[in-house]
């Protein structure tokens, strides 16, 4: 009961209603959090949600308590699917009862937008309890993902090892994309994660989403100077890639490992990653990330054999059949 009479205390407001600078504070605070816990600079996502502010395109619900915007949460629709874009409250109000009251006005407005029949988060800030109910649960599947980091000691102990097929690795470029986008397809098809992101399922599916992680800075900086390809030299393709992002000037991310599932077993996922791994360092970074999902475990067997830690669990949320 008193959750609930919590909850009645705020309101939702939609976000075009609002000024450019009546989130800074909420977006300041947003800051500091993705500093702490992820070695993060949300600084230019921040400064791109302004931007949309202030030409009233950008949609979603803030969430108010008295005059104070306590959380907000906004949604990008492409085609049938729409996606929760970013979701954060103020540390002193990220209660069940709060984010449930904001998450299930996204979830029930996204299920009211004509064509929409999709929904795809990753919630990296949520701090409900993975016990926690979530709104629309008969449409729901929930698949939790660990953030993973890696010492800058463990990085400089790893052995090269050669894989059991010939290839040769080459630094990203332009020209690798649309092979890439076929390794991307091919790699997951039958995959968890492609039930997380449905672009994983289909070549320009997959094409789109590499534009995103190149392009745009929701996963960091694409940083070509770290991201490593591998070309089978009998055929000249590409059979394997380790993409890297910059996010922040001291912090890297791997946001891409896969392999054709033809050469999946010839341990050329491990000497991606390395070689990625030694790029970033020498770049400069101190701390390296990546995420993955908790049942996706040859992939954690990996990691933490290379010396990634989990530091951080998330959910990632599908709701179809609504």
């Amino acid at each position: 009961m008193a959750a609930r009479f919590e909850a009645s205390l705020a309101e939702l407001v939609e976000l075009p209603k609002l000024g450019v600078t009546d989130l800074d504070p909420l977006l300041s605070e947003e800051i500091g959090t993705w500093r702490e816990r992820f070695a993060w600079d949300f600084r230019p996502s921040a400064d791109l949600l302004r931007r949309f502010l202030q030409i009233h395109s950008l949609y979603g619900y803030a969430l108010t308590s008295g005059s104070q915007i306590i959380g907000y949460a906004y949604q990008v629709c492409e085609g049938r699917k729409g996606l929760i874009g970013d979701f954060y409250l103020l540390r002193d109000y990220a209660s069940p009862s709060y984010e449930m009251l904001l998450l299930g006005a996204m979830v029930g407005n996204l299920t009211q937008t004509p064509g929409i029949r999709r929904i795809e988060s990753q919630l990296m800030l949520l701090n409900m309890p993975i016990t926690q109910p979530l709104p629309s649960g008969q449409h729901l599947r929930r698949h939790d993902r660990y953030f993973m980091d890696i010492p800058s000691d463990a990085v400089r102990k790893l052995v090269s090892h050669s894989p059991s097929v010939r290839v040769s690795y080459q630094p990203w470029a332009d020209r690798y994309q649309e092979e890439t986008a076929h390794v991307v397809a091919a790699a997951y098809r039958g995959h968890v994660d492609s039930d997380i992101n449905d672009q994983y399922r289909t070549i320009p599916g997959a094409r789109h989403f590499l534009t995103n992680i190149i392009k745009f800075p929701g996963c960091g900086n694409f940083f070509p100077g770290a991201s490593v390809v591998a070309l089978d030299e009998t055929t000249g393709r590409v059979c394997g890639v380790c993409l890297a992002s910059m996010v922040s000037q001291s912090a890297g991310h791997v946001t891409q490992l896969c392999i054709l599932p033809a050469v999946r077993k010839a341990r050329l996922g491990y000497e991606l990653l390395r070689q990625t791994l030694l790029h970033l360092l020498e770049a400069g970074c101190s701390s390296i990330s990546l995420t993955v999902t908790c049942s996706n475990v040859e992939a954690i067997r990996l990691y933490e054999s290379i010396g990634f830690q989990t530091t951080a669990t998330f959910p990632a949320l599908v709701w179809e059949g609504f």
